[in-house]
């Protein structure tokens, strides 16, 4: 398969939704929904269309992981099929973070250094749409994962986040806009509470539709506007003193989808970067010596950012 063909396999596979399939005797069972007696022959043919299917689409999920694409592991597949499956990305929840950042580079077919991440970040601009109450404690414990609420201790905050067991152990944060850093906000139509984060009202207007490679599975999701991420994680690189690593991986991932977009298709960032906040502007000012240094083998990438000025 060449590269073009994987390039079109990758704009192929955001076309379809791909579930989870686990198949029960004598019941065939959809991520733990009814489909159907096995003597029910079109219920069983269905069923073995739709499990040829997911076995082609990881196939193809691993050749382009060969190629350089980012993939995420089944742990977070898990987590983004329940939420797929649920309607909730449908509803309006964006994901940010390091999984936004990976699912960029596979749109933008741009090779860099595998991203790995045990943190799943979700945010909502707003109220989500959903017709009725969706449990997020119970959509994370649906995934069959031992998901658990942190802090799980009564007295303390309400729970922002989940995680599995162990140091390293997945964690999934619900985050939204807000003034205040960690201030905790209701999220009454997932029964959950959000952590507010500074600049995610400007960070999460006009996201869209795009997908996730994670496991096998090319995942419907929802993505923050490449432009808008850029300025946030500079911003956010200024204000995580305290946390130096994730400071720089904010910067460098700014920088690497920055030089993308001029590069491969010659966009200018100079009116984004003109109607983002004044804020996040003066972040992003701050940060010029230490771009340059990263984008010194890239004299266009580094016009293009030395053009804000």
């Amino acid at each position: 398969m060449t590269v073009f063909q994987l390039k079109d396999t990758y704009k192929g596979l955001l076309l379809e939704s791909v579930p989870l399939i686990v198949i029960s005797v004598p019941f065939c069972t959809l991520w733990g929904g009814f489909v159907g007696p096995a003597s029910n022959e079109a219920a069983y043919e269905a069923m073995q269309g739709r499990i040829a299917y997911s076995e082609w689409t990881a196939k193809q999920v691993s050749a382009l992981s060969k190629l350089g694409y980012q993939v995420a592991d089944k742990g977070v597949a898990s987590v983004l099929v329940e939420l797929h499956n649920r309607k909730i990305f449908e509803a309006g929840l964006v994901v940010v973070g390091t999984l936004a950042y990976m699912s960029w580079l596979n749109e933008y077919g741009a090779m860099a250094t595998a991203a790995r991440t045990q943190d799943i970040d979700l945010a909502r601009r707003q109220r989500l749409k959903l017709a009725t109450t969706v449990r997020f404690l119970s959509s994370m414990q649906a995934t069959q994962l031992p998901f658990a609420r942190i802090p799980d201790m009564p007295g303390y905050k309400p729970s922002t986040s989940v995680k599995l067991p162990g140091a390293e152990g997945l964690r999934v944060d619900i985050l939204a806009p807000g003034p205040v850093l960690g201030e905790i906000i209701a999220v009454p139509e997932l029964n959950w509470h959000a952590q507010a984060i500074p600049f995610y009202d400007y960070l999460l207007e006009g996201s869209r539709a795009a997908a996730m490679l994670a496991g096998g599975h090319c995942i419907p999701i929802m993505l923050p506007e490449v432009t808008r991420m850029i300025w946030h994680k500079l911003y956010s690189s200024t204000h995580r003193t305290k946390e130096p690593t994730k400071a720089e991986k904010d910067l460098v991932q700014a920088v690497t989808l920055a030089a993308i977009l001029i590069e491969q298709e010659s966009v200018s960032l100079r009116e984004s970067f003109r109607r983002a906040p004044r804020e996040l502007r003066a972040a992003a000012l701050s940060r010029l010596p230490r771009i340059e240094k990263l984008l010194v083998a890239h004299p266009q990438a580094l016009g293009g950012i030395r053009d804000l000025k």
